[in-house]
């Protein structure tokens, strides 16, 4: 079993811009390239603030400006494409929202949700994905401290499934030394574990600056030896990236000692064979 479970609908690329597409289209074309490419289901996870119904937990410019859509038009195309027989899984992914967790989890609760994923692009407000941001501000080592409490606070909220890019912090190629990249890797494998989330294995960090899939190979080898499961994903934009270096990211896990990975339905896991 292959599965691709980060996604974004997005209709082509106009003038740089990727405007979202809550079409059966949209959804048809980035299931032919998840077939081509022997991808068996694919999970769409937008980002949960591009939907007003969720405007009333943000606050930063970057999220109000793009809380616009529709939730309810979006998993209404997810479950007419399943309707009609496509492998679609109908997922979201849940940005970090400090202090506001339980009121979005709460908004989220009455659609059918098959994962739910977490993820953490800010520190202190600040993004830790773009540049000179955060990291003119602070120290490495301080960067990733909190980008790492804040991984695990999120894991411990009950409220997602699977923790997207789960080492999201090095994309620029900044690391903390080794004794502390260690302990933190070693907290975080530790903290995924106890809240029963599993970790995504990421093919998008090779088309970032740092050029290394997520999580690197220490981390998941923590999560392996911590029992952590996985999921694979491409975190495709566009259509034609779903299962975008797959190859890459099996021999990956499978060096790693993994040979199941992580399949959800209505938020239930259980694992299936791995290839």
């Amino acid at each position: 079993m292959i599965v691709d479970y980060h996604m974004h609908l997005r209709a082509p690329k106009v003038r740089g811009s990727e405007p979202l597409d809550h079409t059966l289209e949209a959804v048809e074309r980035f299931v032919a390239r998840a077939l081509d490419r022997g991808v068996d289901e694919i999970g769409f996870t937008e980002h949960v603030y591009y939907f007003r119904q969720t405007r009333a937990v943000w606050h930063l410019p970057y999220h109000l400006e793009r809380c616009s859509f529709d939730l309810d038009a979006y998993v209404d195309v997810l479950l007419e494409a399943r309707a009609c027989g496509l492998p679609v899984k109908v997922g979201l992914e849940l940005d970090n929202a400090p202090g506001r967790q339980d009121e979005l989890a709460e908004l989220l609760a009455p659609y059918p949700w098959d994962f739910l994923l977490g993820s953490v692009h800010e520190v202190l407000d600040i993004a830790v994905d773009q540049e000179p941001g955060i990291w003119e501000l602070l120290p490495v080592d301080e960067v990733w401290r909190d980008y790492a409490r804040s991984v695990l606070e999120l894991a411990g909220s009950g409220h997602v499934d699977v923790m997207s890019h789960p080492d999201l912090a090095k994309i620029y190629g900044r690391r903390p030394d080794p004794p502390v990249l260690e302990e933190l890797y070693e907290e975080l494998a530790r903290g995924l574990a106890a809240a029963g989330v599993a970790a995504e294995v990421s093919t998008a960090g090779l088309r970032k600056p740092v050029g290394e899939i997520y999580p690197s190979d220490g981390l998941l080898e923590a999560f392996a030896r911590y029992g952590v499961p996985i999921t694979i994903a491409s975190d495709a934009h566009e259509s034609q990236l779903v299962g975008e270096d797959f190859d890459r990211a099996i021999e990956l896990v499978r060096a790693a000692g993994y040979a199941t990975i992580s399949v959800f339905d209505r938020r239930k896991r259980r694992q299936e064979e791995l290839g």
